[in-house]
């Protein structure tokens, strides 16, 4: 069922692939392209690399109708199905077969050695999937095969979380916290230490304070100082008045000035007049 669910996908096209027949091998050596005919090739056409799974097929097919001349399924690369030559770079040695079970040995080359390149890299990208692939299955059956590890609680197991100085039991409920003045929320005191919480009236701000000293006048008749409450309104200070515009001549007349005081006895004098 598996092996239907899998798609064929194409890994290298070459539109230009010559075939021959090769003799036998007379030696464990190798192939060698120069004991073909090289410049008489026994079928030309197209070539085609597929891959379904982990098999790649080669597929020499008919350039125009695409009709399939041969294939040979390769299993393991390098290996028996697909060998290079000893003396080119562009000739391969590959084993075809047919649905009956029979098989030959072919010669395969190319004209240009490019094509040779992408032909023998497209193999070797195939199977080095294959490697990963077969790796990673691997392990993830080694993975399955290991006893797992049972990190559930078991029933009616209960664990200790010590964060700090709060120790809390999974599934109770913790401690409040302290509370001060003014919903304040203090912190757990330091281990051997001690916080004390000052009372409420501390808190408090009082509405009314005490103003400085006022300065002592100099023209008072009270030494007392006077306290003045914030709450009542301040004193309204009367404007002083006027002073009184002196005489322009600063040197008036002397008569002038005893006129200006009235009924005053005249003082007896000593001195004497001339």
């Amino acid at each position: 069922m598996a092996a239907e669910l899998e798609y064929e996908s194409v890994l290298c096209v070459k539109p230009d692939v010559s075939v021959y027949r090769i003799p036998p091998r007379a030696s464990n050596r190798g192939y060698r392209a120069s004991d073909w005919k090289l410049d008489q090739p026994d079928w030309t056409g197209r070539l085609r690399i597929t891959s379904k799974g982990k098999i790649a097929y080669i597929k020499l097919e008919d350039k125009v109708s695409g009709e399939l001349f041969a294939q040979a399924p390769v299993e393991q690369y390098p290996g028996i199905a697909v060998e290079t030559v000893t003396d080119s770079s562009r000739y391969f040695v590959i084993r075809i077969q047919d649905g009956t079970g029979r098989s030959a040995f072919i010669g395969i080359g190319f004209t240009d050695r490019g094509d040779a390149f992408d032909f023998n890299v497209s193999l070797q990208d195939h199977f080095k999937w294959v490697k990963q692939e077969t790796e990673i299955s691997k392990e993830s059956q080694e993975m399955d095969s290991r006893p797992k590890l049972d990190l559930g609680f078991k029933e009616g197991q209960t664990i200790k979380l010590s964060i700090g100085n709060i120790t809390t039991k999974k599934g109770g409920t913790s401690k409040p916290r302290t509370t001060g003045a003014g919903g304040l929320s203090l912190l757990p005191p330091p281990p051997g230490g001690k916080i004390t919480i000052p009372p409420p009236s501390s808190v408090a701000i009082s509405n009314h304070v005490t103003p400085p000293p006022i300065p002592k006048s100099n023209h008072g008749s009270s030494d007392a100082d006077i306290l003045l409450d914030l709450d009542s309104p301040a004193p309204v200070t009367a404007p002083a008045p006027a002073p009184v515009s002196a005489s322009n001549d600063l040197w008036g007349d002397f008569s002038t000035a005893s006129s200006s005081v009235p009924n005053q006895a005249p003082q007896p004098s000593n001195w004497v007049q001339f």
